[in-house]
C-alpha cells in the first residue's frame, strides 16, 4: 500500500499512533518539544510517552547527541526542535 496514489490512500486514525519523547532533565530543547508533543498529541488524542536516554541506556547510546527525539510509532520522526506542522500532519497521514 505505501506505492499507493496518496489520493487513494485512508488517512491514519491519529489515536492508532504512538509517540515516544527520548528525552533528558534538565533539557531545555526537552522540555521546548514536550511543550509541542503534549499540544499535538493532546489535540488529536494520540498518546504518548516521554523516556529519560538516563534510564535507558539503548536510548542513551542511540540518541545520546540528538535529543530529544521524536518517535512515532517507533521510528525516528525529527531530533533536536520539534515542529507542531510537522509533526500533526505525520500524525494524520
Amino acid at each position: 500500500m505505501a506505492d499507493m496514489s496518496p489520493l487513494f490512500r485512508r488517512k491514519a486514525d491519529p489515536g492508532d499512533r504512538f509517540v515516544t519523547l527520548v528525552r533528558k532533565p534538565g533539557c531545555h530543547l526537552c522540555d521546548d518539544a514536550q511543550v509541542v508533543v503534549e499540544k499535538v498529541c493532546g489535540e488529536l488524542g494520540v498518546p504518548w510517552e516521554a523516556k529519560s536516554i538516563e534510564a535507558d541506556p539503548e536510548l542513551h547510546d542511540r540518541y545520546w547527541e540528538q535529543i530529544p527525539v521524536v518517535l512515532i510509532d517507533g521510528a525516528q520522526h525529527t531530533f533536536w526542535r520539534v515542529n507542531e506542522e510537522r509533526l500533526r500532519k505525520a500524525l494524520t497521514e
